[in-house]
């Protein structure tokens, strides 16, 4: 991640986003101010990454399906905010390896735990937060994302941060646990709705 740029592409953003689109954020007393840290939420459109990291004080590096990176432009800039390609046609260990080596440097990884834009709410979430968390020992702070489906239409875009969590089950977890535990977290996530109106 180059930092200096990171900064720059974030307060763009902000300002953007203030501006056409009210953004508004609340939880950020709630986010750890240093080690591992994935932040995991919901997932409606492409807008929810740089909304996501405009509310978070600290700098996040997303996974991003690897046709991204192929676009003229848009695959530097995000290479440059730090984002690395995950290949969602199959188990794409390499990714998950690189997932783990940024958490273990105390970074922060944010994941969409429905892995695809879930307008709907019907798509069914995957265990990969619950597996990170698992194998980095990192914190995991659920977020709820609103407005960006509605984007180009310049709605509200507003994001809560909630209280973090701990995967209790360690290291040795077993798939009915990681399953258990990611409903507990998209629960954590979607009752996060419930404080939009309170901001």
């Amino acid at each position: 991640m180059n930092r200096r740029f990171y900064a720059l592409a974030r307060f763009i953003v902000w300002v953007l986003l203030r501006s056409f689109w009210r953004f508004r954020s609340s939880g950020a007393e709630n986010v750890p101010k240093n080690g591992p840290l994935i932040v995991a939420c919901n997932h409606i459109s492409y807008f929810d990454p740089p909304a996501l990291g405009v509310a978070m004080p600290r700098p996040v590096t997303y996974m991003a399906k690897h046709e991204l990176f192929e676009i003229p432009v848009l695959g530097p800039i995000i290479r440059w905010l730090g984002a690395f390609p995950v290949d969602r046609t199959r188990g794409d260990v390499s990714a998950f390896k690189s997932a783990v080596a940024l958490l273990e440097t105390g970074a922060v990884l944010g994941i969409f735990p429905e892995g695809t834009r879930n307008k709907s709410g019907t798509v069914k979430p995957q265990l990969g937060a619950a597996l990170l968390a698992a194998r980095s020992g990192a914190t995991v702070l659920p977020a709820y994302v609103s407005g960006t489906g509605d984007a180009k239409h310049f709605s509200k875009i507003a994001v809560v941060l909630g209280e973090p969590m701990r995967f209790e089950y360690g290291r040795q977890a077993r798939r009915e646990d990681l399953a258990k535990w990611t409903d507990e977290l998209m629960s954590r996530i979607y009752a996060l709705r419930e404080k939009l109106g309170a901001n």
